[in-house]
């Protein structure tokens, strides 16, 4: 049996004016609650527990499946604005008036457009291994490999270590531990995202690269509120170099890199995060 409390978390579903929504809700409830926006191909059952136990310490936590994907029924979306139209449909339903967001990866992209979109409904934002809704300057390109592993349905371990984790040792040992949190939720046959939820994910990426930068730059200018952007230094997805971008034109924001560490830093280094996401949420 799991020791995570996070793995105990009852599964929850809310009604959306699209999509029935599924979620799970952990921690303390009371005051602006948390919720976490998710990476390409990512389900509630992806979250590391030891990730959202630390955060739910303090927090009123909450973690959710976007429309069409995983545990939430309704038409997936293939489009930035899909998602984030998703995210402001599920937040709205559970009748929140403010929140803060934490989104990672594709999650973060998604965070920043739903604050863009409706800010008097985020209080304080952080985005996690991620960027800005488009092109970037100087941003590498994807690697043929990654591009070929986010191509696969059903990526292997070896897959999964080389798009989080660098190729150290230490690294790879914090990516195996991570997976052996995750295989608990992942073994109890909870739904998968589907291929068509996958592709409309694709579609939406394509679209960001084509976005030119005097849009991505308007959008950054245009979150007043705080912003926590974190990265890992080695990340093969979306490069530090996008995040050091980003807070250049964001009125109020912090950076912070972690060495070492890649796309997936927020669970190797679950506990210097979340105490960094504590700190920035307090202020």
């Amino acid at each position: 049996m799991s020791a995570y409390l996070a793995d105990k978390a009852e599964d929850l579903t809310v009604e959306g004016p699209s999509a029935r929504f599924a979620y799970r809700r952990m921690g303390p409830q009371g005051g602006v609650p948390l919720v976490l926006l998710n990476r390409f191909r990512g389900t509630i059952d992806w979250w590391d527990p030891e990730f959202l136990d630390l955060l739910a310490a303090d927090h009123d936590v909450i973690i959710f499946d976007n429309v069409g994907v995983g545990y939430s029924v309704g038409e997936p979306r293939d489009s930035l604005e899909g998602f984030a139209q998703g995210a402001i449909e599920f937040i709205d339903a559970l009748g929140l008036e403010q929140v803060d967001l934490l989104g990672w990866s594709l999650g973060g992209i998604v965070a920043q457009r739903v604050t863009v979109r409706r800010p008097e409904l985020v209080r304080r934002l952080v985005v996690a291994g991620s960027g800005p809704a488009g092109w970037v300057p100087g941003a590498p390109p994807f690697s043929e490999r990654v591009l070929g592993i986010m191509a696969k349905s059903d990526p292997d371990l070896e897959d999964m270590l080389y798009l989080f984790y660098p190729e150290t040792d230490t690294a790879r040992a914090a990516g195996k531990e991570h997976f052996e949190h995750v295989a608990p939720r992942l073994a109890a046959g909870g739904p998968a995202v589907s291929e068509v939820a996958a592709q409309g994910m694709l579609a939406a990426a394509g679209q960001l690269l084509a976005a030119p930068f005097d849009e991505v730059r308007a959008e950054l200018e245009a979150i007043k509120q705080p912003v926590l952007y974190a990265n890992g230094l080695d990340d093969v997805m979306i490069p530090a170099h996008n995040s050091y971008v980003a807070v250049q034109h964001l009125d109020n924001a912090t950076l912070v890199l972690y060495a070492g560490a890649g796309h997936a830093f927020l669970f190797q280094y679950a506990k210097a995060f979340t105490t960094q996401v504590t700190t920035f949420l307090a202020a």
